[in-house]
C-alpha cells in the first residue's frame, strides 16, 4: 500500500478550474487501478491532497435541491458569485475567500476501504484542529461536517463536507470557515438544513483574522496522524 500523499496548495483559484484538476487526478488514479487489474500488475496509485481558496461560489451536490439557493442569476452576478451543480454528495454550500477548502484525492485501497471511516477521519481532522484553538468541535447525528454546541439552540456549523468516491478513489472534501464572510451564507439554506447557523473560526475566537497558513499546518499535522500517511509537499506553478 502506498501511503504517500502529495500535498499541493493551489492558492486562490477558480472553482471550475480546480474541479477540472481534481477530475484529472481522480481519473489518473482510476485508470491506474484499471490497468493494474487488466494487466495483473501492482503499480502504486498516487494520493493527493489539495488546498485551495475559491472566489465566491455556490455548489449543489447531486442529491441537492435547487430551491436551497435563495438568489437568482442576476443576484449572483451582483454579489460577484458563481454557481455550479456538481457530482459530490450533499446539498448546497458556499465557498469563498477566507475559507480553507481541502480536496483529498485518495485511493482508499492504500488506507482502508470504508467510506464512513473516511468521513469520520476528515471530521476528526477538523475537530483536532479546533481543539488547538480551545474550541470543542463535534459531530451532529445524521449530519456530516463539524459543528459547535451540538444539541443546543446555538448549534452552528464551522466546516461542511461532501465527497465523491468511485472504486475507493475519493474527490471533493471539506470547507473550513476560518475568516469567511458569513453574509454569503444568507443566500442559501446551507446543506439544506433549516434553522441552524454557520460560523467561522475568527468569529469564535473574537479576532479579525486567523493566520490561514497556521491553520493549514495544523490540519496537515492531524490529517497525517489520522491517516498514518507520509506527506510530500509539492510546489504549485502560478
Amino acid at each position: 500500500m502506498n501511503k504517500k500523499i502529495f500535498v499541493e496548495d493551489l492558492g486562490r483559484r477558480d472553482y471550475k478550474e480546480t474541479w477540472d484538476y481534481q477530475e484529472l487526478l481522480f481519473k489518473q488514479t482510476l485508470d491506474q487501478k484499471v490497468r493494474n487489474r487488466r494487466e495483473d500488475t501492482a503499480q502504486p496509485t498516487q494520493n493527493h491532497f489539495l488546498f485551495v481558496e475559491h472566489p465566491h461560489v455556490y455548489t449543489l451536490g447531486k442529491s441537492g435541491d435547487i430551491a436551497n439557493l435563495l438568489v437568482d442569476e442576476d443576484q449572483l452576478a451582483a454579489k460577484g458569485a458563481t454557481f455550479y451543480k456538481i457530482n459530490r454528495g450533499g446539498d448546497i454550500t458556499y465557498h469563498g475567500p477566507g475559507q480553507i477548502v481541502g480536496y483529498p484525492i485518495l485511493d482508499l485501497d492504500n488506507f482502508f476501504t470504508d467510506i464512513h471511516k473516511y468521513l469520520r477521519l476528515l471530521e476528526e481532522t477538523i475537530i483536532a484542529t479546533l481543539a488547538e484553538y480551545g474550541l470543542k468541535g463535534d459531530r451532529s447525528p445524521g449530519e456530516t461536517g463539524v459543528w459547535l454546541d451540538v444539541g443546543t439552540p446555538f448549534a452552528r456549523k464551522i466546516c461542511a463536507m461532501g465527497v465523491r468516491a468511485s472504486r475507493w478513489v475519493t474527490m471533493h472534501g471539506f470547507a473550513f470557515n476560518v475568516n469567511a464572510d458569513l453574509g454569503y451564507f444568507d443566500n442559501i439554506i446551507p446543506c439544506g438544513i433549516r434553522g441552524k447557523a454557520v460560523t467561522s473560526l475568527n468569529v469564535e475566537l473574537g479576532v479579525p483574522q486567523v493566520d490561514l497558513e497556521e491553520v493549514k499546518q495544523k490540519l496537515l499535522k492531524h490529517f497525517k496522524t489520522l491517516f498514518e500517511a507520509e506527506l510530500i509537499k509539492e510546489k504549485t506553478e502560478a
